[in-house]
């Protein structure tokens, strides 16, 4: 029986299932994730009374003021996870240090403009400088895409490939960043599709002994990303900002680049084309459709033609939308494990995992919104007025303790 269980755990590219690198992974997830669950309720009290909210509109879907600090969250139970990572199993490679830093120091501007601008507004000139700078950051460290291993190009001389390759980079880490940040439009889509995309590049780079470095990142990111969705599925609690999506888009772009998983080969730059396609499929043709309409500023003329508001038209669902796009997510990322040459075992098992584990998530949000409701009935029916803030927010507040429990 313990063969078999090792010989599962090979096929996964966990060497030794009881060791101390696999029990460091798992302690990771579980700690961003406990982290974060715990943190938002708390995090949510205080931002609704410091004002930090998005007001509704004509574009947004929330009808009465949603709290928008989860970026803060996913940030604090990120940080928190790899700090304990790295004192249980220190990454010993002083190069990989400095490039896990440099995407630490370049999330963290990322988060702290995107909070500014989730709370006073910023020029797109702004933020696309500071993205600018964060992506310096990491081409400056050896964080770089090598132009000539892109699939279907012409090599070129080593003179315009240096130019060539930290352009692409640029437009690499900056274009994801906003893409991902233009995805947030749905309740637990972004969540949703970051999670997947933190699994399966987990997974893949767990096949690889010298990507440990990535595979901490990515532990910590995708339990972060979990439970902020337990208070993100429809319908939300909570949305992360400008501040959570940046983040997200900006640290999947730069593990991608991490260690050996830079694109040295065909199969290593269409891994991170896959698994973060529905992103860069739904920015390209938004930004595309803008131009032809007339307007010089795509990024900063917002519009309800992106995929998930098409897919949430057709629905009429939030959470079928949601589900809807997890699903795509999904079957792009284990395409991507397919061309990376991943083995059928581990693509199987990721794939039912990450099933379960949003299942798992938007059930409980489901069933905590459920009890939010029938203690509001039950107030209501008792004659009280249930839409007082203080009472609203006992209501809420008691269904988490409920749920805890």
């Amino acid at each position: 029986m313990l063969e078999t269980l090792q010989s599962i755990a090979g096929d996964l590219g966990i060497a030794d299932p009881f060791g101390r690198g696999f029990l460091s992974v798992i302690l990771t997830f579980v700690t961003a994730l406990v982290f974060t669950w715990a943190f938002i309720p708390r995090l949510l009290r205080f931002a609704l009374g410091k004002g930090w909210a998005d007001q509704p509109n004509e574009r947004r879907l929330n009808v009465r003021p949603l709290a928008n600090a989860g970026g803060l969250a996913i940030f604090a139970g990120f940080v928190v996870s790899l700090v304990v990572a790295w004192a249980l199993r220190p990454i010993i490679i002083q190069e990989v240090n400095i490039q896990v830093l440099a995407i630490l120091l370049g999330g963290s501007w990322l988060v702290l403009v995107g909070f500014i601008d989730d709370q006073f507004g910023l020029s797109p000139l702004v933020r696309l400088l500071v993205q600018t700078l964060a992506a310096a950051l990491l081409m400056v460290n050896g964080l770089m895409i090598d132009f000539n291993a892109i699939p279907f190009l012409s090599v070129v001389p080593d003179g315009p490939n240096g130019p060539l390759s930290i352009l692409t980079t640029w437009l690499w880490i900056v274009g994801l960043t906003n893409a991902v940040n233009l995805l947030d439009g749905v309740d637990g889509v972004v969540g949703g599709v970051a999670f997947i995309a933190s699994v399966v590049l987990l997974v893949t780079a767990a096949q690889f002994p010298d990507r440990a470095a990535a595979v901490i990142l990515l532990a910590g990111l995708a339990g972060s990303t979990l439970g902020y969705l337990r208070y993100n599925f429809n319908p939300s609690r909570i949305i992360m900002g400008d501040a959570g999506s940046t983040l997200l888009g900006f640290t999947l772009a730069a593990v991608s680049l991490l260690g050996t998983v830079t694109a040295t080969a065909s199969a290593s730059v269409l891994l991170p084309l896959l698994v973060l396609a529905l992103p860069i499929v739904d920015t390209t043709q938004v930004v595309l459709g803008r131009l032809a309409r007339g307007i010089r500023n795509p990024l900063a003329h917002p519009d309800k033609t992106h995929i998930h508001h098409r897919v949430l038209a057709r629905t009429a669902s939030a959470r079928k939308t949601a589900l809807t796009l997890w699903g795509v997510a999904l079957v792009f990322g284990l395409l991507g494990m397919a061309v990376q040459g991943v083995q059928p075992v581990p693509i199987m098992v990721t794939g039912l995992g990450i099933i379960a584990m949003l299942a798992l998530v938007a059930s409980v949000r489901v069933l905590a919104y459920r009890r939010e409701q029938a203690s509001a009935a039950a107030v209501s029916a008792a004659g009280q007025n249930p839409a007082q803030q203080g009472i609203a927010q006992q209501q809420t507040t008691q269904a988490d303790q409920k749920e805890k429990h």
